[in-house]
C-alpha cells in the first residue's frame, strides 16, 4: 500500500503534513527502512549535539527521540483500536507533558535507538496484521476522523519530519 492510495478524507489537515512527509514508499516497507536510516543519521550526530537545544524552551536532540518513541506508541495504539472497530472517540495527548515528564537526557543515546526499534517492530507487526478492511477503517482522533491506513503513514512522516528538523535547526552550527 502507497501513501497515494490514501484519500485526503481519510485524516486531517493537520497530519497532511506528516502524511506527505512519508514519502511515496510501501507502508511496510518504509517502517522499517525509515527507522534504519533515522538511527544511521542519529549516530552520525557529533555526541555533544544530544544535549543541545536551538533555543530556549527547545527539546534536546534525546527528548526529541523520546517523543517520537511516545507518539508513536500513542498512533499505534490508536490504530489498534480503530482497527478493531472501537467506535470510542480518541483523545489527543499533550506532547509538551509527555517530553517534561521523560528521563530522556539522562539516557545513554543506544538505550534511546534501541527503544524506537522495539517500538518499531511492534508497530511494523500490528500493521501487517491488519486486513484490508481493517486499514480502511476510519475512527475519531483528536476530535478528527482518522483512518488506520493514514495512520501509519502519519508515524513514517512524523520520524521524517524530526530527522529534518535535526538537519536545520540542530546540525548547521
Amino acid at each position: 500500500m502507497k501513501r497515494t492510495d490514501v484519500p485526503e478524507n481519510e485524516y486531517s489537515v493537520f497530519n497532511a503534513t506528516y502524511i506527505n512527509a512519508a514519502g511515496d514508499g510501501d507502508l511496510y516497507e518504509d517502517l522499517e527502512i525509515s527507522l534504519h536510516d533515522f538511527i544511521r543519521f542519529v549516530q552520525d550526530i557529533p555526541m555533544d549535539k544530544f544535549d543541545y537545544r536551538y533555543a530556549l524552551g527547545k527539546w534536546t536532540i534525546k527528548e526529541i527521540i523520546q517523543h517520537i518513541i511516545d507518539t508513536e506508541r500513542v498512533f499505534a495504539y490508536r490504530a489498534l483500536r480503530i482497527s478493531r472497530n472501537d467506535k470510542t472517540p480518541l483523545p489527543g495527548f499533550d506532547e509538551n507533558v509527555f517530553a517534561l515528564n521523560t528521563n530522556a537526557n539522562d539516557r545513554h543515546l543506544q538505550s534511546l535507538l534501541t527503544e524506537l526499534s522495539i517500538v518499531r517492530q511492534s508497530t511494523l507487526a500490528l500493521f501487517k496484521s491488519f486486513s484490508d478492511e481493517q486499514l480502511k477503517r476510519i475512527g475519531i482522533a483528536s476530535n478528527n476522523e482518522i483512518s488506520v491506513r493514514a495512520i501509519g503513514f502519519i508515524i513514517i512522516g512524523h520520524q521524517k519530519h524530526h530527522q529534518k528538523v535535526f538537519k536545520e535547526r540542530y546540525l548547521l552550527n
